[in-house]
């Protein structure tokens, strides 16, 4: 099953009933993995976790995709998707650049992600770009789909995975090539400024979106009536995609507030990549991306001490509890051979991609312009420029490039 038909609309004429057995799953390890991590580690971790599902349950209610968005725009100048995404960044700039500027909020301090800009981000985010395009999904998008019954994409994640932990193996010579020193707009030129500068660049490009989809088509796509209404609506979705990129501005700000620092999500990847690398006897340890107290601390801990990885569980089973509740949870294990073969070069590509460009679509684009730092463009440009040809790569795959906006999560 693709990620693309995973996430299609219900029938509008009768929507599936609840799938009761997959809901009560996920609800009762939501509970429960919320009372042990409380116990294990702190009560504030357990609230990242239900923060997580949080943000797996929009996602997939919204079917906020990234992936999806870029290509139908690339493939057929539909833009609704691009539009969301520069609502939810101009909503995330306005609360995160007065926080960010004072170095705390609530009390707590918090850290905004700033990278630098060189050779590594250059071509991690290119190819992080081209594999999410051919793998079927972003890292946010392969976490929920996986959540909500995809098999296909269980295979990408795996890939991703793995080419997380060999892009933190090979990590210290890519960040040894040329590169610029981070640059955060809002230390370099205040709150005020940077929020200008930022805002003024969601709307040329949602401007341009709308100006390119109505010079191709003569109007921008209609609204598809949605199958409930009212609080069914609310509880089992689908949501309208400019409320998911409202909500997910209000919840990476909860993230902040909660965590310190930005929402992420492939960091985990690498920690876990390269646990299973220790597993089966290499000596991950010695790599120069863990040589740091906290890197060699993860390493040995438990992986529910890490921020990052309990919130991805908690994405997975949030999105597992939307499509349940919205009866749409129906794994399928026929997986052609072909899609297989591009969710595992695809996998490897984004996991690689991800480590060497200091994030991914959650990471380095949404939380790194977030943050204020350049760096963020730098990858949106160059991950756009990696989806294009991506994009053109999926026929050779068997896998199909929409030339019409549909609820698609990835």
């Amino acid at each position: 099953m693709s990620a693309t038909n995973l996430a299609a609309a219900p029938s509008l004429a009768r929507p599936a009933g609840i799938h009761s057995p997959a809901a009560l799953g996920a609800g009762a390890l939501l509970i429960l993995g919320a009372l042990a991590i409380g116990q294990a580690v702190s009560p504030r971790q357990a609230a990242l976790y239900l923060l997580g599902a949080s943000l797996g349950l929009v996602l997939y209610h919204a079917a906020f995709g990234f992936t999806s968005a870029w290509r139908v725009f690339i493939s057929d100048r539909r833009g609704e998707g691009l539009r969301a995404q520069m609502v939810m960044l101009a909503i995330a700039v306005l609360l995160f650049f007065p926080a960010l500027s004072a170095g705390s909020l609530w009390g707590q301090p918090v850290t905004g992600n700033v990278s630098p800009i060189g050779v590594s981000l250059l071509f991690g985010a290119f190819v992080f770009g081209i594999g999410m395009q051919i793998g079927g999904g972003c890292a946010s998008g392969t976490l929920y789909t996986v959540g909500g019954g995809s098999v296909r994409m269980l295979l990408t994640l795996a890939a991703f995975i793995a080419g997380s932990a060999l892009g933190a193996a090979h990590f210290h010579w890519w960040a040894a090539q040329w590169h610029l020193a981070p640059i955060s707009l809002v230390k370099a030129w205040g709150v005020a400024p940077a929020l200008a500068a930022n805002l003024l660049l969601f709307a040329l490009i949602a401007a341009g979106t709308l100006w390119l989809e109505r010079r191709r088509h003569g109007a921008t796509a209609a609204a598809r009536p949605a199958p409930r209404a009212g609080l069914a609506r609310v509880l089992r979705g689908p949501w309208p995609i400019l409320a998911g990129a409202v909500a997910l501005a209000l919840l990476n700000f909860a993230t902040l507030a909660l965590a310190g620092k930005p929402w992420g999500i492939t960091s985990a990847f690498a920690l876990w990549g390269s646990k299973a690398a220790m597993a089966v006897g290499i000596d991950a340890a010695s790599w120069p991306y863990w040589s740091a107290p906290q890197g060699q601390a993860a390493l040995a801990g438990s992986v529910l001490r890490d921020v990052t990885s309990v919130m991805d569980f908690g994405i997975v089973l949030g999105a597992l509890l939307a499509s349940a509740l919205a009866g749409r949870f129906s794994p399928s294990l026929r997986v052609p051979l072909r899609s297989a073969l591009a969710a595992v070069i695809g996998g490897v590509m984004l996991g690689y991609g991800a480590r060497l460009a200091y994030g991914c679509n959650i990471g380095a684009y949404f939380s790194g312009i977030a943050s204020g730092s350049l760096h963020g463009w730098v990858w949106m440009a160059m991950a756009f420029a990696g989806s294009v040809i991506g994009t053109r790569l999926r026929p050779l795959f068997g896998l199909e490039v929409e030339r019409t906006p549909r609820q698609t999560g990835c």
